[in-house]
Formats: C-alpha cells, sequence, structure tokens
C-alpha cells in the first residue's frame, strides 16, 4: 500500500495521517520514488529536495506521535514554484541569471505551508520571468504534458500541473496573472483555483523592487490539485495572514448563505471561435448543476471581451516600462519572442491612456458586480479551444493573434479581481478539456462548491503515466 501513496488525494493523505494509519515518511517516499520513476519523461519537477523532505517528513511524524497540534496539511506531500522564495533554494523564475539567486527566508505562501505541516518535496518548472502560456527555459528545459501529443502543459505553472497528473505531489502551488493557474490546469486535466486578489499573501523577499501596479492587482498565489476538496484544503492554507504583504485582506473563507435558490449564469459560447469540444463541456456542466438544484440560465458576463482587451492594454502597457527590457537583456530566445508577440498583439498608449484604462476596469467591475448580485456562479470557457500545442506562440504573428483572442474568458476574471476555478469535465479525442468557474469577490466558496458539483459528474482524469 504505502508504494501507492502517490496516488492518495491530500485529504486522504491528511486524515490518514492524523489518525496514525500511515507516515508522512512513507507518503514523501512513494511521491519521492514516483518523481524518479517519471519525471525524467515530463521535466516538471526541476529542484528534487529529496533530504529536506525526508526530514520534514520525520519530523512531522514524531511531532503527531507526541500529539502535537497538527495543521491541515500536515506530513502531506507536494510541490512549490521555482518563482516563489524558498529558503535556502534559488529563486530561478526559469532565467538563466537568476540560477544563483538563493532565497534567505520563505515567501509568504511557502511559509503559511509550512505553518500548516505541508512537505516540500520540490520546485516546479516555469517559462522564463513565468510569462507564456507554454512552459520551457534555457536553464531547465521543457516540461511535457503527461497526456503527450505535443500539447502544452500550460503557462506558466506549467510544471505544477504536470506534476500533479503524473502523481508527483498531492498539491502544487501556482500562481496567476494572466491565467498561469487556470489554464495549466485546464491543459493537463487537474483543478486550479485563481483566487480573490488581496486573498493569499504575496512577497518574494529576494525582490530589489517593488510589483509593478498590474502586478499588485491582478497576480495572486493559488493552489492546484487533482480534486477540489484538495484546493479547498490548500487554499485555506495558503490564505493565512503575513504581515509582509500589506494587501492581504482578512476576509471569511466561507461567505454568507445565499437567501434563495443559486443561480448559474451558463456561456456555451461566448465568442465565436469557441470549439464545440468545449461548448459541450459547458453545457455539461450546466446540466450537472441543474440536477444539484440550481437554477441554471444561458447567459454570459457581461462584456467579456472588453475585459479581456483592457488585460492587455493594462498589463502589457505596464510592461513596457522596464519588463520589456529586462526579458529582452536577460530572457531567454523564446521569453523574448513571446513578448514581442505582446507588443505586437497591444497597442502602445501613454500614461494618461493607462489612467483611462483604470477608469473603464471600474465601470466593467460595477457591471460584473451587478451581474454577479443576481447569480451565484457563471460557467464560461477557460479557453476557447482544447489545449494549444506546444511552442504555439513562437509561430507567426497571425497565428500568435489567434491565440490571444481564444484566451479571453481566461483573462477577464484577472483584470476585474474576480476568483475563478478551472476544472477538468473529461477527454475530448484523448486530450483533456474542462470549464472555468467564476463567482463574486471573495467567494471562493461558491467557486469551490460549484466545481465541486460538476467535478462529481465528470470522470476522474488524474493521475497518469506520462504519454506518448
Amino acid at each position: 500500500m504505502t508504494d501507492e501513496l502517490w496516488r492518495w488525494s491530500a485529504v486522504d493523505l491528511a486524515q490518514a495521517m492524523a489518525r496514525g494509519a500511515i507516515s508522512s515518511e512513507d507518503a514523501t517516499r512513494s511521491v519521492l520514488g514516483r518523481i524518479e520513476a517519471v519525471n525524467p519523461q515530463v521535466n516538471a519537477v526541476v529542484d528534487v529536495m529529496a533530504d529536506e523532505a525526508l526530514q520534514a517528513a520525520r519530523e512531522a511524524d514524531t511531532a503527531r506521535r507526541r500529539g502535537a497540534a497538527c495543521g491541515p496539511l500536515h506530513g502531506v506531500p507536494m510541490t512549490v514554484k521555482v518563482n516563489v522564495d524558498t529558503k535556502g533554494r534559488a529563486t530561478t523564475n526559469g532565467v538563466v541569471a537568476f540560477r544563483d539567486l538563493v532565497a534567505t527566508e520563505d515567501s509568504p505562501v511557502v511559509a503559511n505551508l509550512r505553518r500548516a505541516g505541508a512537505v516540500i518535496v520540490g520546485r516546479t518548472n516555469t517559462p522564463a520571468f513565468s510569462h507564456r502560456w507554454f512552459t520551457a527555459n534555457e536553464l531547465h528545459g521543457a516540461t511535457r504534458n503527461p497526456w503527450g501529443k505535443g500539447l502544452t502543459p500550460g503557462g506558466s505553472s506549467g510544471g505544477a500541473a504536470a506534476a500533479l497528473a503524473a502523481g508527483m505531489g498531492a498539491i502544487a502551488h501556482g500562481n496567476d496573472y494572466g491565467g498561469s493557474i487556470r489554464y495549466p490546469a485546464y491543459a493537463c486535466g487537474v483543478a486550479g483555483l485563481r483566487p480573490t486578489p488581496g486573498r493569499v499573501p504575496a512577497f518574494n523577499p529576494s525582490s530589489t523592487a517593488e510589483r509593478p501596479i498590474t502586478a499588485q492587482l491582478m497576480s495572486v498565489q493559488g493552489p492546484l490539485a487533482r480534486t477540489v476538496a484538495d484546493l479547498r484544503l490548500a487554499f485555506a492554507a495558503m490564505a493565512m495572514g503575513d504581515a509582509r504583504d500589506p494587501n492581504w485582506v482578512p476576509a471569511p473563507l466561507v461567505g454568507p448563505a445565499p437567501s434563495r435558490r443559486l443561480r448559474a449564469a451558463l456561456a456555451p459560447a461566448p465568442f465565436d471561435d469557441v470549439v464545440p469540444e468545449v461548448r459541450a463541456a459547458i453545457v455539461a456542466a450546466g446540466k450537472a448543476l441543474e440536477a444539484a438544484g440550481y437554477e441554471v440560465e444561458e447567459i454570459a458576463p457581461p462584456q467579456l471581451g472588453e475585459a479581456a482587451e483592457l488585460w492587455h492594454r493594462m498589463v502589457v502597457n505596464d510592461e513596457r516600462r522596464g519588463f520589456v527590457a529586462t526579458v529582452q537583456a536577460l530572457g531567454d530566445a523564446a521569453a523574448r519572442r513571446n513578448v514581442e508577440g505582446h507588443l505586437r498583439y497591444v497597442p502602445e498608449v501613454d500614461a494618461g491612456g493607462l489612467l483611462d484604462a483604470f477608469g473603464q476596469r471600474l465601470a466593467l467591475m460595477r457591471a460584473w458586480s451587478l451581474f454577479f448580485a443576481e447569480y451565484a456562479v457563471a460557467v464560461v470557457p477557460v479557453s476557447h479551444v482544447l489545449p494549444f500545442p506546444d511552442g504555439l506562440d513562437l509561430q507567426d504573428q497571425p497565428v500568435v493573434d489567434r491565440m490571444m483572442a481564444a484566451q479571453h474568458c481566461l483573462l477577464a476574471t484577472p483584470v476585474l479581481g474576480y476568483p475563478s476555478v478551472s476544472v477538468p469535465t473529461g477527454l475530448a479525442d484523448g486530450t483533456p478539456v474542462g470549464v472555468q468557474v467564476i463567482a463574486a469577490r471573495f467567494r471562493e466558496d461558491l467557486c469551490l462548491d460549484a466545481a465541486e458539483v460538476i467535478e462529481a459528474h465528470a470522470p476522474r482524469l488524474t493521475p497518469i503515466d506520462p504519454r506518448g
């Protein structure tokens, strides 16, 4: 049995460890064995922390035997991403120039996970500067989607999602600025939660400057997992406060109970380029919600396209101020090509134009706030198409433009500050497909509740063995 513990969910592992049925050391050895067996084919975990993980697991087992208070993730093996500070490890962010940038303390999200009892078995790959929907870099190499077929594992948390899908950890940490949790989850057939900004504390002590304003408003830390129940467990652990992030909000994890029957807005085809397989996934999700007692109506959230284009206008023009020059100086060829594609896609605006964008943002937020006063959740595509062929962003600009347009539903939520969950619904010709569930600010509980209903009506896709 202990050889197969890498297959277990985080909830099952935590419960079994709490009653002494299994040990953290056995679970950790099982996951490390799985990493040794399959990571050479996938290259998802690029910094294996075997010795440190086994020591932490033994300490967790000793603490439990002594009757010490145990956190919600006590003894559970998991991974974190190489773009957050983890004490004693290099915060490479997939960049050769940062290979020796060793963190002297944990970032808030890593500190919270350790405080909750998690055992970090390794750190996962990301594209250079965490800036693509594809995961490859000159420092750590390319991560492969365990589903094979030349598919992207997603990005930027592609290593996190691929590791989960292949059984290398029960939970994975990720972050999401423009889809970097939800898109890898979609591509690899796992679940991913993008929390509300301010919900999970964020800060890298190794940074030499504060994050740009759009990153402060839109970038979040969050979990990926193979089940929605595991997402819920990891999210609660990550969301503990940390004084190093003054934007952290002490909002309750569970909001007030609805005073009327839950209503779900369904948007199978909010754009013309949504492929039939994605439309079918959303329709199936709507039927699952209806069977669970939701009142389902086919209607899209307001101005999805305008919100997505606002993300591009704000983020890319903010990046022109300094980030682009850094990528051009230190990034690998793919990172430079990717950022050039973004610059060509988005017209340049001056400071006044960027300030005007903030006004448009407020108007869109108001429209969405009114929408969520009527609907508990909205179910929309993650991407309008099935997971991209790997390296698609390095093609000619017309291809890049179509790729950008296919991610409108992915980009609409970050710019407006809403939480959302990517949940798998099955396979389409052997390729993972899923849906995105969005709710009002700080109502991750409503997202997770609906996602759990959808998950219950869908086949379990992972863990799997890497495929050719």
